[in-house]
């Protein structure tokens, strides 16, 4: 293998800065970044994090593009996008994939990401990953960190791939993040880690979402309120476990424990609703609804969650 490394990344927002970021950090990556809204400001000035682990840096990609299609064949596609139209997202990404070299890694909240880019890609490795990064773009170009940051990262097999050819990638790309200096773990069981974050995600995106509150209000909204959210989390837990992950209900006294122990926070899918976008309900909702209906699994609190959150998703798309 060469020792220059050709990464794009796909979604330029807050985390996807980030790790832009700490992929620059390595002198073998050749870094194209994909812009869209901030792409005059990272093409004028680069990008600025500003972060409570690592201080404040100030970087340039080696090239800034509006879509895929002005980029050569990479060695790594980063998608750090928000899970929206996956299967939209995998066409436009066509003209960077060499499938005798690419992998693709895929940085997003939800399960069932991988299989749009399996199936357009199928000669391509999948490295797939769940992340807790706390950061904000304040404004186009610039980012704000928290000390929250932590990875998990692993293969999404793909048995049309030599397993050994796999791993090499993906230790390539664990030496990036490495080189980078973000904490991080290669694991083997992926869909665990996914589906555990799911949960999270299910319960407080969609409650503070439909109530534009954040999550200390919401649990002291009511007596309800959290028998309520337990109820979410125990449904998405049942669906994970009828799909083969080993899921237990244990999870849900980790993270009560976990919301408890934290100030008041709202979610992306709210300030995604506050500023009129296109939410991620899909990934993190809709596939599981659609799993517990194939299993016959009840899911009637994650059920009314999603359809009235598909009713405010519709209006928010016929308004853009």
């Amino acid at each position: 293998m060469s020792d220059q490394i050709d990464v794009l990344l796909y979604g330029l927002g807050a985390i996807g800065s980030f790790y832009a970021f700490i992929l620059s950090r390595s002198d073998h990556v050749r870094l194209t970044v994909v812009a869209r809204s901030n792409y005059d400001a990272v093409s004028a000035n680069g990008i600025t994090i500003d972060s409570e682990n690592h201080g404040q840096h100030t970087f340039h990609p080696h090239r800034v593009v509006k879509s895929p299609a002005e980029a050569p064949k990479m060695d790594y596609i980063v998608c750090a996008h928000k899970a929206i139209d996956q299967d939209g997202v995998a066409a436009q990404l066509q003209p960077v994939v060499d499938d005798t070299r690419s992998a693709i890694v895929i940085i997003q909240n939800g399960v069932g990401n991988e299989e749009p880019f399996r199936k357009r890609f199928p000669q391509c490795s999948i490295l797939t990953c769940v992340t807790w990064v706390g950061a904000t773009q304040t404004r186009p170009g610039i980012v704000k960190h928290t000390k929250s940051e932590d990875m998990q990262i692993g293969l999404f097999p793909n048995s049309q791939v030599d397993e050994k050819v796999e791993r090499q990638r993906l230790e390539r790309f664990a030496g990036l993040l490495q080189h980078g200096q973000t904490r991080f773990q290669v694991l083997e069981d992926m869909q665990r880690q996914r589906w555990e974050k799911v949960v999270w995600n299910a319960a407080w995106n969609s409650l503070t979402t439909l109530t534009m509150v954040d999550t200390q209000t919401w649990l002291h909204s009511s007596e309800d309120a959290t028998p309520f959210t337990r109820q979410v989390m125990r449904e998405v837990i049942n669906i994970g476990r009828g799909c083969g992950v080993p899921l237990t209900e244990d999870l849900i006294d980790q993270l009560m424990g976990k919301i408890n122990a934290m100030p008041g926070i709202g979610s992306s899918m709210q300030t995604d609703c506050k500023n009129g976008r296109p939410m991620e309900i899909d990934v993190i909702l809709g596939f599981p609804v659609r799993k517990s209906r194939e299993l016959g699994i009840s899911a009637p609190f994650l059920e009314a969650l999603y359809v009235i959150l598909r009713a405010i998703d519709g209006r928010l798309k016929a308004a853009l």
